[in-house]
């Protein structure tokens, strides 16, 4: 378990192990939320990024003959 200190400004380091195993860069951005008594960092993601998450979503819509 990694552990940082929360400097004067209230600032953080995420530790590079962590770093690392998310794949976090500088510059990106993380949603931050409070959950019970903790502080979750969810890391966002381009919506480029998530292009072919959903390969299996088809793209027809049955319609009703009277609504076209």
């Amino acid at each position: 378990m990694a552990v940082t200190t929360i400097s004067p400004k209230y600032q953080v380091v995420i530790p590079k192990a962590v770093r690392d195993e998310l794949g976090l860069m500088a510059g990106q951005k993380v949603q931050v939320m409070a959950y019970k008594d903790r502080i979750e960092l969810i890391p966002l993601k381009p919506m480029k990024d998530l292009k072919g998450s959903l390969p299996d979503l088809g793209t027809t819509v049955p319609r009703v003959a009277d609504r076209l």
